[in-house]
């Protein structure tokens, strides 16, 4: 693929970061903290973003998994989370390509639709298996992930930047 004009090129990214951090964002979402409805759901944003920049390393079944992880966690309708982390996933890598090509702050506002839709369906699906409407403050979720793109790209690329190098007769 062909970098836009002053971009750097970054090194390969390591599995093991990749598998960390998604480890993590896991973690955070199972964290007790009386679980509100506008929570940005981190593990959602990491699956994004891995699904962007990575998408032969996450996929769609790791997206799956994941999203069984969080259903069991939170005893909600078995498959609500796997579900929409899924298609949230086949977005995600089914945009990869024309995204890279945007800023961050336009990559942003790119992925916003995919945060509301996967919201909108978990919402759908927990209000057809019975649940009760949350309340308007949900909506307020996909916007706070939105407003982490930017922070979530410089935290997980930092690894793969290179460092400046002090040889200017280097092609690369």
């Amino acid at each position: 693929m062909i970098m836009p004009r002053g971009e750097p090129l970054l090194l390969p990214v390591n599995p093991v970061f990749v598998v960390a951090s998604l480890v993590a964002g896991l973690a955070g979402n199972m964290l007790p903290l009386g679980r509100v409805v506008w929570m940005p759901d981190l593990l959602m944003l990491l699956l994004v973003f891995w699904g962007v920049h990575q998408p032969l390393r996450v996929g769609m079944g790791a997206a799956f998994l994941l999203g069984l992880c969080m259903d069991v966690n939170q005893s909600a309708l078995l498959g609500q989370h796997a579900l929409s982390y899924t298609l949230l996933s086949f977005g995600a890598i089914a945009m990869h390509r024309r995204l890279l090509w945007f800023s961050v702050p336009l990559q942003a506002l790119q992925v916003f639709p995919l945060f509301a839709l996967a919201h909108t369906g978990e919402l759908l699906l927990r209000m057809a298996g019975g649940g009760i409407f949350p309340g308007l403050a949900g909506f307020l979720a996909p916007v706070l992930e939105t407003l982490l793109w930017p922070l979530a790209s410089w935290v997980l690329l930092a690894p793969q930047r290179r460092p400046p190098d002090s040889d200017q007769s280097r092609p690369l």
